[in-house]
């Protein structure tokens, strides 16, 4: 079954344009056909007049009239009748008898004047009523004639319809010629109108498309964009629509605010909270391991207790670690950006994933040259030790995965086109419906969020911050047998993230280090106030790690959200 095709909408100035011509149309229309009806109504009244005039002339005796003819139709050759005239006089039985038509009036007698008619034409004659008035009859070879006979019914006269269809048909004409030249101007004239009167709208119409490709769904928005004032104006209908699309802006641009500073909020409370929580989560760490170290030798349900805090204490401060990353990496902190060659990241990520992970196959594909990018060689690590955990947690064992790097377009890496890497396996693939969310926060395909699926939900997300704070792109395409994450990463030093950098670099030198998340402060180190664990202990603060360890409980709280289908 075919789609039937759309009808293509005209614009509202074609469609005003194309009314307004339509309208004069019917208009002129109207008028030249009254004005013919008129004009022929009054020349086919001029015309009886005359045939009657002959009639009633023809009827005089004439005495003194030179040579009339032999058949009486020497009427048809009176002065003053047109050439063409007819007639015929009507016997005693009330039919046409004979009739002639004035053919040459310079002719001296009548009988030169004259030329006789057919048995056709003087039949058609014998169709006229004998009433006294006017009537029109085709003549056969002479066309269309008024026709009138006499009182008496003794004879019939008619005068030729030519000069008035000649008029009819010339005044046909020039209306003809001047409507359509006056529609053409019509519709030259409309469309510059038209134009002119919908400019304020094209205007308002501007500011709308200017509104629709700001980025509002996400960060700080100033929505300055308004309409202008002269095109604002609520005496007019545009003015309104204007005035209208203006009080919406302001209404829209008043909840972005409200939306920001709740974000911005939720943001400082998270990076906050996830500040606070590091220190305590290191000491309940401290603790336990100093527990189980101790002189005294617990017993084993003690053992396995403290086996699980340090567990869960780990963990959390995996969990913790990445919230406080992502709140970094929304507040626009900046990363250390280097000339940094993928090749050796990558070799690194996937021989640590193949210890955590020996039941899966590993494979690298490496371009020849270096692949060399502008960005925070850690954080450029911990993209791939997510995308190959995320991979390694959410396949069955013997899934091949293979990690790749390769310039952008198919050229050659460290063009200025961008470098691709690429994470790719075999397994089962993403969910239709879990597709669309894996690099949402905390979206997960797991609803009961047990701790076997071994995911945050955190990882992806990251992966997607990190990576747009390089200035990136980040996709994945999945179905059943294969699913790849593709990480676009521009390779020019004078990338936006370049910039970035070397703003917050000149600001930080202009403000003090006082920055609640800086590493240098005071809060990543316990107090003396609080309690800490003694010397035999672990360290007290527990700075973010230079490299993901790849260990059971750090690969949790790096991995992504993707799930495999049920087998």
């Amino acid at each position: 079954m075919t789609t039937p095709t759309p009808r293509r909408r005209w614009s509202l100035r074609t469609r005003l344009v194309v009314s307004a011509v339509a309208l004069i149309a019917v208009v002129g229309a109207v008028i030249g056909t009254v004005t013919t009806i008129a004009l022929h109504s009054y020349m086919q009244r001029q015309l009886d007049g005359k045939v009657h005039e002959f009639v009633v002339r023809a009827q005089i005796p004439r005495p003194h009239e030179p040579g009339p003819t032999q058949d009486g139709l020497e009427f048809v050759a009176m002065g003053g009748q047109p050439l063409g005239a007819v007639g015929a006089r009507v016997g005693p039985g009330g039919t046409v008898e004979a009739g002639a038509k004035l053919d040459n009036p310079t002719g001296r007698l009548p009988e030169q004047r004259l030329a006789e008619l057919t048995r056709a034409q003087v039949a058609a004659l014998n169709t006229v009523p004998r009433d006294g008035r006017s009537h029109t009859a085709e003549l056969p070879g002479l066309g269309s004639y008024r026709v009138e006979s006499a009182k008496d019914g003794s004879l019939v006269l008619g005068l030729p319809l030519d000069s008035v269809q000649k008029t009819v048909g010339t005044l046909i004409l020039i209306e003809a010629c001047v409507t359509v030249a006056g529609l053409v101007a019509a519709g030259i004239a409309g469309s510059a109108m038209v134009g002119i009167a919908l400019r304020p709208l094209r205007r308002v119409a501007a500011t709308a498309t200017r509104v629709s490709e700001l980025p509002l769904h996400q960060g700080e928005v100033a929505l300055h964009v308004r309409v202008p004032a002269s095109e604002s104006d609520g005496r007019t209908e545009v003015g309104q629509v204007g005035a209208a699309l203006n009080r919406m802006l302001g209404h829209v641009g008043s909840a972005l605010a409200v939306r920001q500073e709740s974000e911005t909020r939720v943001r400082r409370f998270v990076a906050d909270a996830s500040h606070e929580l590091r220190t305590p989560l290191a000491s309940i760490r401290g603790y336990a391991e100093l527990t189980r170290r101790g002189r005294e030798q617990p017993g084993p349900e003690t053992r396995h207790a403290l086996g699980r805090i340090e567990s869960e204490a780990e963990r959390m401060t995996g969990l913790v670690e990445d919230l406080l990353l992502l709140a970094r990496l929304d507040s626009g902190r900046p990363l250390a950006y280097a000339r940094t060659d993928l090749s050796p990241l990558v070799v690194d990520a996937v021989s640590d994933a193949r210890v955590a992970g020996p039941a899966h196959r590993w494979r690298l594909e490496l371009p020849e040259e270096p692949a060399v990018v502008y960005g925070d060689a850690e954080r450029l690590l911990q993209i791939l030790v997510n995308l190959l955990a995320n991979a390694r947690t959410h396949t069955p064992e013997g899934t091949t995965v293979t990690a790749r790097v390769r310039a952008a377009g198919g050229a050659a890496a460290g063009c200025e086109g961008g470098v691709q890497l690429e994470v790719e396996d075999d397994g089962p693939g993403i969910p239709a419906g879990l597709l669309p969310h894996v690099f949402e926060r905390f979206a997960r395909g797991d609803a009961s969020r047990s701790r076997a699926a071994g995911s945050t939900g955190l990882g992806l997300a990251i992966v997607q911050a990190v990576v747009a704070a390089h200035g990136g792109t980040v996709r994945v395409g999945s179905v059943p047998g294969r699913t790849v994450f593709t990480v676009t990463l521009p390779t020019a030093a004078t990338s936006t993230a370049a910039a970035t950098s070397t703003a917050w670099e000149a600001a930080a030198r202009k403000a003090p280090a006082t920055g609640r998340e800086a590493p240098s402060a005071g809060r990543d180190a316990p107090s003396a106030g609080r309690d800490a664990p003694p010397a035999a202990g672990p360290p007290a603060s527990s700075p973010a790690p230079t490299k993901p360890q790849v260990t059971p409980s750090a690969a949790d709280s790096q991995a992504g959200h993707r799930l495999s289908t049920p087998p």
